[in-house]
């Protein structure tokens, strides 16, 4: 995507917004994130924009709702054979419903991060008829701006987004009826309404910031800000600016003020994403701002009072990292009040193959490829494989498959190789199993264990949730065991 037709012409992306700030930050996420696909100029009113699209028509035009003053302005830019993409701090489900009625195609919430941002871009691309034509050079009307080094807060996903053709979705943008995620939906719909914070735990992959998306649209909070931040994508020493703000030379490079994001989340909800990747001196500071619900912005004298609600997320298991010294405890209190614990995709197995065939419907539309469906044998390697990287990893896989092949149905050998695998050595420990169960030798208990396991797993046709229930064990025992033994073969 962004090179035209195969060929390596740019696409022109004009940046409409008053913030010099926010001017660069989007015109690096486009020079570093994307190479030579994108040809970014910024400008800080509409009617420079639409002067040089006199000049140069079909570009994508990413404007800020409050710099070309509001939803209904949006038409000033029709019949320049362009394309609108919205970007507003008052993000929410409303806004961004008003904006693609207005002409817009696509709604981006501040602050976002260089993903969501190409996201947006390739979508918009791959909605132009291919006989479209596209600019061959990048404009020179204005250089280019510099780019801040700091990366800015990651966005959440939006509603609007989702094609038609997609399955529908079980809850809140979760797929999956397994009996462990329906105790999840029922703990998001007990815990919305609160004011309380939120802790979320759960493997990388399993949807923490889903989560805390359905808790933002279940709460009374929902049309205010959900402004979420990475604690492990952004450096130490610029955290604390980016959650609180800084004033006007506060340090070296803050040229502006700059609201962070407990003020940008005013009213709504921040997300605070691998919060156990937060600096030890940055939690004191957290842990202040919860206390008194004031923040007080970097090189500033002033507190402000704000209204969060705070939901936080974390890979790491947090009484580890209390017990390490890397997490405060006083804090972790403070902050877990309303745990949720997703669970791992291989512990609900019977969601693997909806979800799979609902991200199989979103990639056939939107690579316009003819797949239906799954035949068996893929259908079962799918089921076999461990899921190390959870939904993320599956998703990944269906895209990646999507995109490299052409068919009617899923066959084994579209599968990405790790899949291929890891379902086979699934497979040949089932055959050692097996001969082992038919000599009668007397084996170590770790041997026999697995043993018993495993034909149980065979038993119920590699169903390990059926499986742990007929053992009376937990599904992720089977996991844990399995881990163990596969470190013990490779020892």
């Amino acid at each position: 995507m962004g090179f035209v037709g195969g060929s390596q012409e740019l696409v022109q992306v004009l940046i409409v917004d008053a913030d010099p700030v926010q001017r660069r930050t989007v015109s690096a996420h486009l020079v570093a994130q994307a190479g030579l696909r994108f040809a970014p100029i910024a400008f800080a009113t509409k009617a420079e924009a639409i002067e040089c699209l006199a000049g140069h028509p079909h570009s994508i035009i990413v404007a800020d709702l409050e710099t070309v003053g509001g939803v209904g302005e949006l038409g000033s830019f029709s019949g320049h054979d362009s394309t609108v993409i919205a970007m507003s701090a008052r993000g929410s489900v409303h806004a961004a419903v008003a904006a693609m009625r207005a002409g817009a195609i696509d709604f981006l919430p501040k602050p976002f991060g260089a993903a969501a941002l190409l996201d947006r871009l390739d979508a918009a691309i791959a909605q132009w008829p291919t006989a479209k034509p596209q600019t061959a050079q990048p404009p020179t009307a204005k250089p280019l701006e510099s780019a801040p080094l700091e990366p800015k807060l990651i966005e959440q996903p939006q509603p609007m987004a989702t094609t038609p053709s997609m399955p529908r979705e079980d809850f809140e943008g979760f797929i999956g009826r397994s009996a462990a995620m329906a105790v999840v939906y029922d703990q998001i719909s007990r815990i919305a309404p609160s004011r309380a914070p939120v802790f979320v735990t759960g493997e990388s992959g399993t949807g923490k910031e889903l989560c805390a998306e359905a808790i933002h649209t279940r709460s009374g909070r929902v049309g205010r800000p959900f402004v979420a931040i990475n604690c492990s994508a952004i450096p130490k020493d610029l955290m604390e600016s980016e959650i609180f703000g800084h004033v006007r030379g506060a340090f070296t490079g803050a040229t502006e003020t700059r609201l962070g994001a407990a003020e940008l989340a005013d009213g709504g909800t921040l997300f605070l994403d691998e919060i156990g990747e937060m600096d030890l001196g940055l939690q004191a500071k957290l842990l202040r701002f919860i206390q008194s619900g004031t923040v007080q912005r970097v090189g500033d004298v002033t507190t402000r009072r704000v209204d969060v609600r705070i939901v936080c997320a974390t890979h790491r298991d947090p009484f580890v990292e209390i017990a390490a010294g890397r997490f405060r405890e006083d804090l972790f209190y403070r902050l877990h009040v309303l745990p949720i614990q997703l669970p791992a995709l291989r512990e609900r197995p019977e969601d693997i193959l909806p979800l799979a065939s609902a991200f199989l419907s979103r990639y056939t539309a939107e690579e316009a490829r003819g797949f239906r469906g799954f035949d068996a044998e893929a259908a079962s390697m799918l089921m076999r494989h461990s899921w190390p990287g959870n939904v993320r990893e599956l998703q990944n896989a269906i895209r990646r498959m999507v995109v490299l092949h052409q068919g009617d149905e899923v066959t084994v050998a579209m599968l990405p190789p790790t899949i291929r695998r890891g379902a086979m050595a699934v497979s040949n420990d089932f055959a050692a199993v097996e001969a082992r169960a038919a000599t009668n030798i007397v084996a170590p208990f770790w041997e026999q264990e697995r043993s018993i396991i495993e034909c149980a797993v065979v038993a119920h046709g590699g169903n390990i949730a059926r499986a742990a229930a007929a053992l009376e064990i937990s599904p992720s025992t089977i996991y844990r065991k399995r881990q163990a033994w596969l470190e013990r073969r490779t020892a």
